[in-house]
């Protein structure tokens, strides 16, 4: 028996059968509560109907490698705290929101330490494997994860360049209200997006400030006249793996 390829059109319709079949079964579960009085779709939001997130904005992050010390972990430990990220002591299942990478340049033999955290990029990797729209990106720039809608295929996990993203593998206790979590979903670093809604800065720029380090910079790459622009200005900014043209919202100062 013979098989007659598929036109275009049928290809692209079962492809939206595909994405409609999967939205629809994650939409099943959608009202769950994974912390009391939570719906992790109120963090996919992320706003109030009257104040919606603008593409005004592009918020992002700048890392002063030279003030980023080895051995210091408050963005780490920040990171945790503010969104109750408690370990099992088993580092491969562990969720991690943010690592710290030691760098060192075999030929000087200069060495660095640096944060490596979701790069929210513009055009996300994350988003375009997803296969029922959990991973999005937010119209100032912040790439989130509606675990209402996450099936935990980690597919995200697996395009993602830079292993950002995290798998929960265990039963969950101590949620934060302002950042629910859901076992068997992906998750990652969302510039503690709750704080930025309030007009405060991430935990992790705040902890590193408190610590006297001032290693990273939080602001609008839109904004001419912010922080980051300043820092820009002034010194050689990188991405990491610029060779795949993701435009990130984090940034590094050349190492």
């Amino acid at each position: 028996m013979s098989c007659k390829p598929m036109k275009k059109d049928e290809s692209v319709s079962l492809a939206q059968h595909r994405r409609t079949f999967f939205t629809q079964a994650a939409a099943g579960v959608s009202l769950m509560a994974l912390a009391p009085g939570v719906r992790l779709v109120e963090l996919a939001m992320a706003n109030s109907e009257d104040s919606l997130p603008s593409n005004d904005k592009r918020w992002g992050l700048l890392v002063d490698t030279a003030k980023c010390e080895s051995g210091c972990d408050e963005c780490v430990s920040a990171c945790n705290s503010e969104h109750g990220l408690s370990g099992h002591g088993r580092p491969e299942t562990d969720a991690q929101w943010i690592r710290k990478v030691d760098l060192k340049d075999e030929q000087t033999g200069h060495e660095l330490s640096i944060p490596i955290l979701c790069q929210h990029c513009e055009d996300p990797p994350c988003v375009d494997v997803c296969p029922t729209g959990a991973s999005f990106r937010r119209a100032d720039g912040i790439v989130l994860v509606d675990k209402h809608t996450c099936i935990g295929c980690r597919y995200c996990m697996m395009a993602c360049p830079f292993q950002a993203r995290s798998f929960i593998h265990e039963d969950l206790t101590g949620q934060k209200t302002h950042s629910p979590r859901g076992k068997g979903t992906v998750e990652s670093c969302t510039l503690c997006v709750h704080r930025i809604d309030e007009d405060q800065e991430p935990a992790c720029v705040e902890a590193c400030r408190e610590a006297g380090h001032d290693a990273l910079v939080f602001g609008d790459l839109e904004d001419a006249a912010g922080p980051l622009a300043s820092l820009s200005s002034k010194t050689a900014t990188r991405e990491l793996r610029p060779d795949l043209k993701l435009n990130t919202g984090v940034r590094y100062t050349s190492f």
